[in-house]
């Protein structure tokens, strides 16, 4: 097995165990991390000398719809309704097997050149067999850590989640690709009656799979009393958004281990509305973070990691202007509280606290390496602050299960030409249709759109 030593770097291992940051080697024999200290001997391992630069652990984008790659941007104007009367009830239905391929490729491709060594992909347009087989194998392929969370399209509210699909994706190439594992994408208690969530949250626990589900724009309905009757809240809950839940129902789900997800800049874009993560953080947790689809932003987690800090931030002040007519004389939340929800707090809402999210002797080798030579970052003063920072220039190199996906700022064994023209070609098909649609299409639109409105509206008009 192979054996790299990186030496001469800043550490940031966000392990309690170590300092914020340190001048240290990292020991990679195979797939793990074997040891973090000063001046390690190297033991016949390939030296890299990493003077200059900061050594963060693989970031985790524990939300994102990679399907929806090739349509990159055409929905950046886009407000809650229209992505979802546009993406899922207009375009979604011509995606191909191939459509869905090339997307999960390159969105995943693009995350491990940002620095995202592991991502939950939210694949919820998995209308065949064929649709969820090209996903995984893309996934396979990008040669990224993933949790393959299976999903169907909208709509169908009296339908639970298809388990027979499920046991057959977990016998598949999912149960022999050490860096895939499998969940299920519900619609949950906002999109679907209290019985068919109970159902499905029931099939994802005696599965031991993790189920992500969608709350937004309006207080939760009664599925969640239903849940919580059930008992079916777990440390393998997943609630993406998450916004319009009370105080008193985030602390229920944060005693019960549920985790949360938080989509910053999708959110305050779109309409989702924003305040969740504060309630987390005042029920003794703390949220993960997403990027969701970039149809409408950008697919950087480090993005979200700053803007949610900054809204957090926000608030904090805001508060204490209410009460003092001043901002808040200190920040409670810090960078590293940031970098924290896009490593540890990723890992463990995906359920791999035990394997990534951290820089500690027995964790898979999952690295990242900051360039903090380059001018945007120089002179790297605070090395936690330099990581948060960074942007996808700054990602000099990603190491995932000790294999090198990028190093010396170039992705390794990718096809960069051959992914970009075919994503061309198929998001092409999709942006003529939304721009130049026909009239059964125009026709289909509205009609779609009534529908979205009275759903959100219904929604917003639940009660417990």
């Amino acid at each position: 097995m192979s054996r790299t030593l990186l030496q001469g770097g800043q550490v940031v291992s966000m392990s309690p165990q170590r300092p914020d940051s340190e001048r240290a080697d990292v020991l990679v024999d195979g797939t793990r991390i074997v040891a973090v200290g000063e001046d390690l001997e190297p033991h016949g391992a390939e030296v890299v000398d990493l003077t200059g630069r900061v050594v963060i652990p693989g970031l985790i984008n524990a939300h994102l719809h990679t399907w929806q790659t090739s349509m990159r941007y055409l929905g950046a104007d886009w407000t809650l309704p229209q992505y979802l009367a546009m993406a899922h009830g207009e375009i979604a239905r011509h995606f191909r097997p191939g459509d869905i391929h090339i997307a999960t490729l390159a969105g995943a491709v693009t995350q491990l050149a940002a620095g995202v060594t592991t991502i939950a992909d939210w694949s919820h347009n998995c209308v065949t067999s064929e649709h969820a087989d090209a996903g995984v194998d893309a996934l396979t392929r990008a040669g990224i850590r993933a949790v393959f969370l299976h999903g169907t399209p909208h709509g169908l509210r009296d339908r639970s989640h298809d388990v027979a699909e499920i046991d057959r994706l977990s016998a598949g190439l999912i149960a022999t690709d050490p860096l895939l594992s499998l969940g299920m994408a519900i619609k949950g208690p906002q999109q679907s009656r209290p019985e068919v969530v109970v159902a499905d949250l029931r099939a994802a626990a005696d599965r031991g799979l993790l189920a992500s589900m969608h709350q937004s724009a309006g207080p939760p309905g009664p599925g969640w009393r239903a849940v919580t009757d059930a008992g079916l809240w777990s440390p393998s809950t997943n609630i993406v958004h998450g916004t319009g839940l009370p105080q008193d129902l985030v602390d229920t789900l944060v005693a019960a281990g549920a985790t949360f997800t938080c989509t910053p800049e999708n959110e305050l874009g779109q309409g989702h509305t924003t305040r969740l993560a504060e309630r987390v953080i005042a029920a003794g947790s703390a949220p993960s973070l997403g990027t969701d689809t970039e149809m409408v932003t950008s697919g950087e987690v480090l993005i979200a990691a700053r803007l949610l800090l900054a809204v957090q931030r926000g608030i904090q002040h805001d508060d204490a202007l209410t009460r003092t007519g001043l901002g808040a004389g200190e920040v409670a939340l810090t960078a590293e509280d940031a970098l924290s929800w896009a490593t540890v707090e990723g890992a463990r809402a995906l359920g791999l606290a035990d394997r990534v999210g951290r820089i500690e002797a027995g964790m898979e080798a999952d690295l990242v390496v900051v360039d903090a030579r380059m001018l945007n970052l120089w002179p790297p003063h605070d090395a936690v602050a330099s990581a948060l920072n960074a942007n996808t220039a700054n990602i000099e190199a990603v190491m995932v299960a000790g294999q090198w996906r990028k190093r010396d700022h170039e992705l390794v064994g990718v096809d960069l030409p051959t992914i970009k023209d075919e994503l061309r070609r198929s998001g092409n098909e999709f942006a003529r249709r939304l721009r130049l649609p026909g009239t059964l299409d125009k026709v289909r639109r509205r009609v779609v759109r009534r529908v979205v409105d009275r759903q959100l509206s219904a929604q917003a008009a639940q009660r417990p």
